[in-house]
């Protein structure tokens, strides 16, 4: 297969998928979400793939979540659906599979890393959500799933506050399993991989339908949440400020947004 914004590579029974957008720190638009959607059904059909590694091209970011171009574009608001169908693959995905966050793992890049069954961190790898700070709306299980992960207070911390984590905090709260120096990364993920690829591949099915069935029912919430509560007037004033704010380097004021709006 061709992509344009991602690499996929299978080698000895494991499948590489990495966002390939090193010059935007691997923020991801609709159609590379619709690549890595494609990417991951495809290493879930192939029997002869026993493990998933999700990561990002270069040395700063494992993903830095949505360009904000791309958002400032009106994008999010057309492919509004792309971020819960790549979750929801991603999840079902019957194969381990292994985020490798190399660097920023930021907004979109945080929550894929923390939906991956298991995170293998480098010490330069920095965590949080973004969303409130750029006006990018997530919701459903995107959101709700950091709970089960994290606990409820930390998982709102997290969310509400948009704070910036260590991997040596990621770690502590229960973000990443392992956290190494950064030359020791990939060896560290082909260790984990080479332990996986020693049990049956069978029993590695039957476990990740077990925890996707435990949290099934968050799955696919996200379009109802964001149909309810996400108006017109928040993709024209807060969304707008919220990207403009971040490529013009300043605070977004999203009140005056807002009052901008109501006297439009």
């Amino acid at each position: 297969m061709e992509f344009k914004d991602i690499i996929y590579e299978v080698q000895d029974h494991v499948a590489r998928i990495t966002i390939n957008r090193p010059k935007q720190l691997n923020a991801f638009t609709g159609d590379t979400l619709k690549e890595l959607t494609l990417a991951v059904e495809t290493a879930g059909a192939d029997d002869n793939i026993g493990v998933v590694v999700l990561t990002g091209a270069g040395d700063r970011a494992f993903s830095a979540g949505g360009d904000v171009n791309w958002e400032k574009e009106g994008g999010l608001e057309r492919q509004i659906l792309e971020p819960y169908l790549f979750h929801v693959t991603l999840s079902r995905c019957l194969k381990p599979t292994i985020a490798r966050v190399n660097g920023y793992a930021v907004g979109g890049g945080h929550h894929m890393a923390y939906f991956c069954d298991l995170t293998i961190a480098s010490e330069q790898a920095i965590f949080g959500q973004n969303g409130p700070r750029v006006g990018s709306p997530a919701c459903g299980a995107i959101v709700s799933y950091l709970t089960r992960v994290v606990g409820a207070k930390k998982a709102r911390e997290i969310w509400m506050l948009c704070r910036r984590y260590t991997a040596k905090e990621a770690l502590e709260m229960g973000i990443v399993n392992t956290v190494v120096p950064h030359a020791r990364l990939d060896d560290e993920v082909d260790k984990w991989c080479k332990e996986i690829l020693a049990l049956s591949p069978t029993c590695m099915k039957i476990l990740k339908a077990s925890f996707v069935e435990e949290y099934n029912a968050l799955l696919g919430q996200g379009d109802e949440l964001r149909r309810y509560m996400v108006t017109p007037e928040f993709w024209k004033y807060e969304q707008q400020e919220g990207a403009a704010a971040f490529l013009e380097k300043r605070a977004p004021d999203f009140w005056a947004a807002r009052a901008a709006g109501k006297r439009a």
